[in-house]
C-alpha cells in the first residue's frame, strides 16, 4: 500500500454525530506508514470539501446532491426528541409526533433531517445551529428533533431523549469524487464495509501473487509400474528352442 506514488496521509472529514473511531483504529493497524487525518466540518459542508478536493473522502448525512461524488449508505440513525427532565415526553419509552403537537419544535438553520417544517408550533425564529437550540431546549423555550447521536454529542443533565415516530430518519453515508477510485480509498472502503485484511488487499495480493510453476515431466519409469511379461527376452529359463 506504500510506494513513490502513494500519498503521504489520507484525509478523511467527518459531520457531527459521526465517530469513526473504530474505522480510524484499524486503517492505523493494516496502513501504519499512511497518517489518516481526520476533519471536522458541519453537515452542510460535508459534501465541498470531498467536491473541491479539500478531502479524500468524507462520511456525510444523507440525503445530499450526488453530482461528481460516490456514496456509500453505511448505517440510518434512530430520530429522537429531546426535552427537558421534567417533560411529560420523558416519562414514555418511545413517542409519536402527535404527542408534541402541542409544542413548540425547534428548527435550526444546520438541520440534518429532510422535511420542511417539523411537528408541533414553530418557534418565532430558527435557531443557528443545534447546539443554540440545544440551548433553548434546557432554558425551556421548545423542543427539539434530532438524530441520536447528536442527542449524545450535545447531552446535558437536564435534558434527556426519547425515540419518536413519524419523522424522517438520517442517513450516513461515504463519499468521494466520482473518478477512479485509488488504492486507499479502496482500503478504506473495505475497513467501513467491514472486509477482513485480506479481502481489502485482493487488488494489490492479485497482482503480486506469482504464477504457479508446472513442473518438468520426467521420463524415468514411474515407481512400482507394471513389469514386463516373462517369456519376452529370449527363451523362458529351462524352455526349448526352436529349430
Amino acid at each position: 500500500m506504500t510506494g513513490p506514488d502513494t500519498p503521504a496521509s489520507f484525509k478523511l472529514a467527518y459531520a457531527p454525530g459521526v465517530t469513526p473511531s473504530k474505522w480510524v483504529r484499524i486503517w492505523a493497524e493494516r496502513s501504519p506508514d499512511v497518517p489518516l487525518d481526520l476533519v471536522q466540518t458541519t453537515a452542510a459542508d460535508a459534501p465541498a470539501l470531498v467536491r473541491e478536493r479539500e478531502v479524500d473522502a468524507v462520511l456525510l448525512r444523507l440525503p445530499i446532491d450526488r453530482e461528481g461524488l460516490h456514496a456509500i449508505p453505511l448505517y440510518t440513525e434512530t430520530t429522537v426528541v429531546v426535552v427537558p427532565k421534567d417533560h411529560l415526553v420523558a416519562a414514555a419509552d418511545e413517542v409519536s409526533v402527535d404527542d408534541i403537537a402541542d409544542d413548540v419544535v425547534l428548527h435550526p438553520l444546520d438541520d440534518t433531517l429532510d422535511w420542511d417544517t417539523p411537528p408541533g408550533k414553530p418557534a418565532l425564529e430558527r435557531p443557528a445551529t443545534t447546539a443554540d437550540a440545544i440551548e433553548l431546549v434546557a432554558a425551556g423555550v421548545g423542543l427539539l428533533v434530532v438524530p441520536q447521536s447528536l442527542a449524545r454529542l450535545h447531552h446535558r443533565r437536564d435534558l434527556t431523549y426519547r425515540p419518536i415516530s413519524g419523522t424522517p430518519e438520517s442517513g450516513v453515508a461515504l463519499s468521494w469524487p466520482d473518478e477512479e477510485t485509488s488504492d486507499l480509498m479502496e482500503q478504506f472502503i473495505g475497513i467501513v464495509r467491514g472486509r477482513t485484511v485480506n479481502s481489502t488487499r485482493g487488488r494489490q495480493q492479485a497482482q503480486e501473487k506469482p504464477e504457479k510453476k508446472t513442473p518438468a515431466k520426467s521420463n524415468r519409469p514411474q515407481a512400482g509400474g507394471r513389469k514386463p511379461p516373462p517369456g519376452r527376452r529370449g527363451a523362458p529359463k529351462g524352455g526349448k528352442r526352436r529349430r
